[in-house]
């Protein structure tokens, strides 16, 4: 019997389970859906047995399938093992990296990436941008290397935390808004705004609500947009103000195109994260990309003190 089971089945199997959905299966390792539900019957036929079931819209697993699960788990673990030390053994910067991180990085993290990899031809990344909730899950899954966020570290996981990169803050309007002038405007004053925010789960919208918090108010939306990107897009069409990364607006300020707000305690000053699970044995080439990344961080400190001063903030990090 074991001599018909494929590695892929087994892969495509431990994703389909862990995630529910042949759908977001297929989404994750770059596959159809067809290829995906055929590959998975295929490895039931082989065993003899139901491991999935469907219940209405639902996918269920099924007690035998909990078993393959937990096993499928641990060859795949101790497979990942055998890869790193083998690569380690070569000493040679090559094969997969994962990482995923928080969809705020993706004006960061990708050029990062392009520059190890001028460095390090022979590494094949692949990097997740998704929400905090989400990453939150691959973290407890331990699906990457590493994962990239804020401030908002989850719990209760038992994790190594690596600070590498300063993220400023800030609360950016329309070009010709109002209060563009104005110094050292009172945060109780945001709330008389139209918000813009991103979804539910994402940090700088939990940095907006913790903020209207502390002032004793709430934080209520007028929109609520879904990137990064879509939140400038609002700002640029004067439909409200909304807090932000300093650094991802670097060429509205440029073109003048956003104007910075003078609030009160603003910038905030927050930190981009690299974080895995405690006692997770990183291989070889995720080690050099996190040194790499250390570096980065601090280079990339003087931009963000450049950014603050043209932007006229003054608040700065020394």
């Amino acid at each position: 019997m074991i001599r018909h089971w494929t590695l892929q089945q087994l892969r495509l199997f431990e994703a389909v389970a862990r995630l529910k959905s042949y759908t977001r299966a297929a989404e994750e390792l770059s596959l159809t859906q067809p290829a995906v539900y055929i590959q998975v019957k295929r490895l039931e036929e082989s065993m003899g047995i139901s491991l999935i079931e469907q219940a209405g819209k639902k996918l269920l697993i099924t007690r035998a399938g909990e078993l393959v699960y937990g096993t499928v788990i641990e060859v795949l673990g101790r497979l990942t093992s055998l890869h790193l030390s083998l690569s380690d053994m070569k000493g040679k910067i090559a094969g997969p990296l994962k990482i995923a991180a928080v969809t705020s990085t993706k004006f960061f993290m990708p050029h990062i990436l392009g520059r190890f990899l001028r460095v390090y031809p022979d590494v094949q990344p692949q990097l997740t941008v998704t929400n905090r909730l989400r990453i939150s899950e691959r973290l407890a899954e331990n699906q990457d290397d590493f994962v990239i966020l804020g401030q908002q570290i989850p719990e209760p996981l038992d994790l190594v935390i690596h600070p590498f990169m300063d993220n400023l803050l800030v609360v950016a309007a329309h070009a010709e808004h109002p209060l563009r002038h104005k110094k050292n405007i009172p945060c109780t004053m945001l709330s008389e705004e139209r918000i813009l925010v991103r979804e539910a789960g994402s940090g700088t919208r939990s940095v907006a609500e913790e903020l209207f918090a502390s002032e004793g108010l709430t934080l209520r939306p007028y929109m609520e947009l879904g990137s990064g990107e879509a939140i400038k897009q609002g700002i640029m069409a004067g439909l409200g103000i909304s807090i932000i990364p300093l650094a991802s607006l670097s060429l509205e300020l440029r073109y003048g195109q956003i104007a910075l707000l003078d609030v009160a305690d603003f910038p905030l000053h927050r930190t981009w994260h690299a974080v895995h699970l405690e006692g997770k044995k990183l291989g070889l080439t995720a080690k050099v990309f996190l040194d790499f990344l250390m570096e980065e961080g601090k280079q990339n400190r003087a931009e963000i003190i450049t950014h603050a001063r043209q932007a006229h903030l003054g608040k700065h990090p020394s």
